[in-house]
């Protein structure tokens, strides 16, 4: 007694776990879903993965077209007819490349699909150069001048890469397709070309000097204009100043990254400069007005009466300049009173004088206030 092989065969929505009235795009989701988990290059040596992948496959090439979908909606198996699987999968055209996307990327392939070939043009790499400069180059800006390695365009061959010039020819093993195709079971593979690495063409007979990459390493010299107002870490972007591209491709970008050394003196606070100056017992009493010497030429400091120690001063318009913008951040100069700690017979006199006109009433206060002391000096 023959059997019908359409006899048992499991619903097609059900199959992909899909309802009767999904939309195509819902259709292809479920199918590609399917199609990764059960797919033999993933379960290798598993039948009955594979046995689920082909059923999901044929599920998806009936319902996703219209014509099948409508006979197999009203008359199930019995109304595909002579137009159902034919035990090919992807017979009826599924497109595995829309499918599967860039997950298999050019893995998968229908018979007669043009082959995408790798541009010879691939544009250079970008370059990186670390620049250490002074603290003050980073407030007022410099240039310099650096060396650096690149590639550049072979200057014998012009950058095609060929001896005679003539440039590349079709590679002999992919024919000029960039891939090599062969069958693995039901569906087609295709392959970079090695030969080639995808481009379709060869250098027959490369040039000496660059062996036929078309580009040479060169040491070169490069003027640097830094601005000012630059800050630790910074990168200044020349364009089309990195390695040369291959076959003509445009040139990458090179990128100066700052480094700025620390001064003596002076920190940088965003665009603010801060030091600490010493000051005297009487002049923070009594107030005082000096000169101090700063980055930018010397500068009045004011300090006025009963100035306590950790007091911040600020000077407008003393600190750094804003990066490509007008204006300039402020000099911070926090003062600290410097208590002598050797005095002569007449300075202790004087000073025990002074304390008997200045009576402080030695009471506890709060620990919050001497953390806040603290906090002036740290």
């Amino acid at each position: 007694m023959s059997s019908n092989t359409r006899v048992g065969k499991a619903d097609y929505y059900e199959v992909l776990g899909v309802s009767r009235d999904c939309s195509d795009q819902e259709l292809k989701s479920a199918y590609r879903k399917q199609a990764l988990k059960y797919h033999p290059d993933r379960n290798p040596g598993d039948r009955a993965a594979e046995e689920k992948f082909k059923e999901a496959s044929e599920a998806y090439q009936v319902l996703s077209d219209a014509d099948k979908r409508a006979a197999y909606d009203r008359f199930g198996h019995a109304g595909l007819g002579a137009q159902g699987f034919a035990g090919n999968p992807f017979a009826g055209g599924v497109d595995l490349g829309d499918i599967f996307g860039d997950l298999f990327g050019e893995m998968f392939s229908m018979g007669g699909g043009g082959a995408r070939r790798a541009s010879r043009q691939q544009r250079g790499d970008d370059l990186r150069f670390d620049l250490t400069i002074q603290f003050e180059d980073a407030l007022f800006g410099t240039e310099t001048e650096i060396r650096i390695r690149r590639l550049e365009t072979c200057a014998h061959c012009q950058g095609r890469g060929s001896a005679s010039g003539r440039g590349p020819t079709v590679c002999s093993q992919c024919q000029g397709r960039g891939q090599i195709r062969y069958q693995q079971g039901f569906f087609s593979v295709a392959r970079t070309c090695s030969a080639c690495g995808g481009t379709g063409s060869v250098i027959s007979d490369p040039c000496a000097a660059c062996r036929g990459e078309g580009r040479a390493a060169a040491e070169v010299k490069f003027h640097v204009k830094v601005p000012p107002g630059v800050e630790d870490g910074t990168r200044i972007r020349y364009s089309g100043e990195g390695d040369a591209g291959r076959a003509g491709g445009p040139k990458g970008d090179l990128y100066i990254v700052l480094s700025i050394r620390a001064h003596e003196f002076f920190e940088r606070h965003g665009h603010d400069l801060h030091c600490v100056i010493p000051i005297s017992f009487p002049q923070a009493v009594l107030g005082a007005e000096f000169e101090m010497p700063a980055l930018d030429g010397a500068v009045t400091i004011k300090i006025p009466e009963g100035t306590a120690s950790g007091k911040q001063l600020r000077v407008r318009g003393r600190g750094i300049p804003y990066l490509n913008e007008k204006g300039k951040g402020d000099l911070v100069v926090t003062v600290v009173v410097q208590i002598p700690k050797k005095l002569s017979r007449a300075q202790r006199e004087l000073v025990g004088q002074l304390a008997e006109t200045l009576k402080v009433e030695n009471r506890p206060s709060s620990p919050g206030l001497l953390e806040k002391v603290k906090d002036l000096f740290n």
